[in-house]
């Protein structure tokens, strides 16, 4: 695993409360759908990033996290793994506290760069699963 269960519960209780999800739509069979509303149960704002910025769970949505005009402190990302490094790099540059690769999300060279970074990262991991651990 990556992201030791200390890292896990640092992301979900000190990192902050602002969430942008990447890969967020109105799809509700998508599992970003599902999670997001987990997350909002659970006290977190998110933010859908999506390339046609629908509003989900009554949230704005936005085309990318350079288009989000206030701070970010977790990217929970729900993109293929290929894709995953870039938005890594991108919520590094926008000085988010921490990345969070979905279940079957890995890259462990952007995990090595996030780190390296200064910032918390887990990967391969769901914080809805996760959250309700935290009791």
């Amino acid at each position: 695993m990556y992201g030791e269960k200390e890292t896990v519960r640092k992301i979900l209780t000190e990192s902050g409360d602002t969430w942008a999800v990447v890969g967020l739509s109105n799809n509700r069979s998508r599992a970003a759908y599902g999670v997001a509303e987990v997350l909002q149960r659970f006290g977190k704002r998110i933010v859908p990033v999506h390339p046609k910025a629908e509003e989900v769970h009554g949230e704005k949505g936005y085309a990318s996290l350079a288009d989000i005009p206030f701070e970010v402190d977790v990217v929970d990302v729900f993109v293929n793994s290929e894709l995953a490094g870039a938005v890594a790099d991108e919520a590094v540059a926008r000085g988010a506290k921490a990345v969070w690769f979905q279940l079957g999300v890995v890259d462990e060279p952007a995990y090595e760069r996030t780190l390296a970074a200064g910032l918390e990262m887990t990967m391969d991991r769901c914080p809805a699963i996760e959250i309700p651990k935290l009791g």
